[in-house]
């Protein structure tokens, strides 16, 4: 074999060839079980899509790079549960465009954060890092206070529908008024984002100001949701353990 690879370097087209070769079959077999990802991921009958504000939240941590330094994608090791908790399942991010597992842990993961930390922890955190941790490495996005622009986000949802995430036209339809609903529950169309979303989720101003929607009420109320859009994980780490 040695002896055949040895002269196969010798002939440039026959090399090129046979890495064409090797890489389609590498491809394959990566690629192939996609196509039965339909039959072999079951979504969970309690995940619910990202709000419309989480969805603007989301969009922004992918513009800011923030997927280059923090994963999601908790492991099945021993050490990764004990520090955050139960292991990623992919029936979990079966609604995300595109889906941000990642493998590069400059900081922690985020699979779990949700609810771990106060809203004022994360307003303060984006603003400062080393305000709430010395030693972080992590640069500052003071500019997140700026007021968020909501006039995609009908499109967003409405693509995302095409895509197969459950969003109607209802929701589709009131994208911009749920935006401001959620970060602020004592508006007019409070009512219709819970009838919508549900009671469960996160209402509230999320930066601290009350006067205005920001893309720092989008990034947190995106943040806060993480881990929370279903409890199918950890259901299975209890069922496991017993």
């Amino acid at each position: 074999m040695l002896k055949f690879h040895y002269n196969l370097e010798k002939i440039s087209m026959g090399l090129v060839a046979g890495i064409i070769v090797m890489a389609s079959i590498g491809g394959i077999v990566e690629i192939a079980p996609l196509f039965t990802i339909d039959e072999t991921v079951e979504i969970p009958e309690d995940l619910r899509p990202h709000t419309p504000l989480e969805l603007a939240g989301r969009e922004i941590y992918i513009r800011e790079g923030c997927y280059a330094c923090h994963s999601q994608m908790v492991r099945s090791l021993a050490d990764e549960i004990d520090r955050y908790g139960p292991y990623s399942l992919a029936a979990e991010s079966a609604y995300d465009r595109p889906m941000l597992w990642g493998s590069k842990r400059t900081g922690p993961d985020l699979a779990r954060l949700g609810e771990k930390y106060s809203d004022a922890w994360h307003v303060a955190h984006l603003i400062n890092p080393r305000d709430v941790v010395p030693a972080s490495i992590m640069p500052a996005y003071p500019w997140l206070e700026r007021s968020l622009d909501t006039g995609l986000l009908s499109d967003s949802l409405a693509t995302l529908a095409k895509l197969g995430v459950p969003y109607d036209g209802d929701r589709i339809a009131a994208a911009e008024a749920d935006a401001v609903a959620q970060s602020n529950p004592e508006s007019a169309g409070a009512d219709g984002f819970i009838e919508r979303y549900g009671e469960g989720v996160a209402m509230r101003n999320f930066d601290g100001d009350p006067s205005r929607l920001t893309e720092m009420d989008a990034v947190v109320a995106y943040l806060q949701s993480l881990g929370t859009l279903t409890n199918a994980p950890y259901a299975v780490l209890t069922e496991e353990s017993q």
